[in-house]
């Protein structure tokens, strides 16, 4: 038997014909290849050897062992060859997007939010994503397809969420990933992304600075540029969020509460509410002034830039939102909100003594629609039903925030 270990979850590929036994690489890579088809794994270590190449030998970091194991399959590939090589690769190819590497996240009704707001709040937690945020519905569905393609690298720019739901998801597809941060990110993301694995570049003062340094890594041969909002792949994992929705509500909420950086869960909300027959829910899309390009583009009836991010909402900071979000304008009754810094640092803290989760300033935005009265304020203007059955808010996720941020913050805004 030929054997490769590296204390990983694996996970036999049976052929239809008398093939050798593949194993399937998830989480830190292992595989370990059987000299008769559906043969068992052996867990022993040191036993057998691929070639001439040291294969045993434990790599030190997570980036190490993804990139080992790449390289592993490459040589598996090559030892099997021929036939077996290519039933291997179709194999990957069809276990890499078997499962979506979301979880179904929990919607429940907030007893405070709802008496804040006079109505029934039910608050959708993307915060407990396993990558943090509802960026790995869009993110992981997209690379999992790329990694079907054939992508050898990923590279993704990143204010945070982004870059940690591309590393995750690297990360157990075994591909190395590169992310691009601006030079203001927060030690804390850095390391977590270093964790995952993945190099960690730091360029330009904004994410749109970073985004040139990754779109140019990705000319690279064999590279794939993941972008934290803009593809159709990334729009349509964000769509399972609202099937959740459908199927734990039922019936359609008055209104949907999210926030606005580049328009990625925006497009995919409206692409999820148009697949279930919800099209006529209003959504409620919230930017904090200095981050609130969408805003500026849909006053000017075309995508705008921002001269700069001002906003301390990082997560929010892309300075041109999205084409598709002009679209998404047209095809369901979007009402786009701007709050102050304060006010979505403000329902931040309000947040945590409410609900005991500490959330961004990005999803203070949100939060701020009901902590601010945006949505009373939206009623009595007429733009929203008086008597909304309920209201769903997206809390989008919380990686770019502690405890200390928080205070810091709320001094910096004078917050009280």
């Amino acid at each position: 038997m030929c054997k490769i270990s590296q204390q990983a979850k694996v996970r036999t590929w049976q052929s239809p014909e008398p093939l050798p036994a593949v194993i399937m690489i998830y989480g830190d890579p292992t595989m370990d290849v059987g000299s008769q088809p559906g043969q068992t794994p052996c867990e022993r270590p040191g036993h057998g050897s691929l070639a001439s190449e040291d294969l045993d030998r434990k790599p030190h970091t997570p980036r190490a062992r993804a990139e080992e194991a790449f390289l592993i399959l490459s040589h598996v590939a090559s030892f099997l060859g021929g036939q077996h090589a290519v039933g291997m690769e179709e194999a990957l190819a069809e276990r890499v997007g078997a499962e979506p590497f979301h979880r179904v996240t929990p919607l429940l009704e907030s007893w405070a939010l709802s008496q804040v707001a006079g109505m029934p709040v039910f608050l959708k937690y993307e915060n407990v994503q396993i990558a943090g945020s509802f960026k790995i519905r869009g993110i992981g569905h997209f690379c999992q397809q790329m990694a079907k393609r054939g992508c050898r690298h990923l590279v993704c720019s990143s204010g945070g969420n982004a870059g940690i739901a591309a590393a995750y998801s690297a990360h157990k597809l075994g591909i190395p990933v590169t992310i691009v941060l601006p030079e203001g990110t927060s030690v804390q993301v850095v390391r977590r992304l270093e964790g995952e694995g993945a190099e960690v570049q730091l360029t330009g003062k904004v994410w749109d600075e970073a985004n040139v340094k990754a779109q140019e890594l990705a000319t690279r041969d064999g590279w794939v540029n993941v972008s934290p909002f803009d593809h159709p792949l990334i729009w349509e994992g964000h769509a399972s969020l609202v099937r959740e929705l459908k199927e734990s509500l039922g019936t359609p909420p008055g209104a949907v509460v999210l926030a606005v950086g580049g328009g990625g869960l925006l497009a995919g909300v409206t692409a999820g509410l148009l697949e279930v027959g919800w099209q006529h829910v209003p959504i409620v899309a919230m930017e904090t002034r200095g981050a609130h390009s969408f805003n500026a583009a849909l006053q000017a009836g075309r995508p705008v830039t921002l001269p700069d991010i001002t906003s301390v909402a990082r997560s929010l900071g892309a300075k041109t939102v999205a084409a598709r979000t002009l679209e998404c304008a047209k095809e369901c009754e979007v009402l786009s909100e701007v709050v102050e810094d304060r006010e979505a640092v403000s329902a931040v803290q309000r947040f945590l003594d409410d609900e005991r989760m500490l959330v961004e300033p990005a999803c203070g935005a949100a939060l701020a629609s009901i902590y601010s009265g945006i949505l009373w304020r939206l009623q009595a203007e007429g733009r929203l039903s008086s008597t909304l059955a309920s209201v769903v808010v997206i809390v989008c996720g919380g990686n770019n925030i502690s405890s200390q941020q928080l205070q810091e913050l709320k001094i910096q805004l004078g917050c009280s």
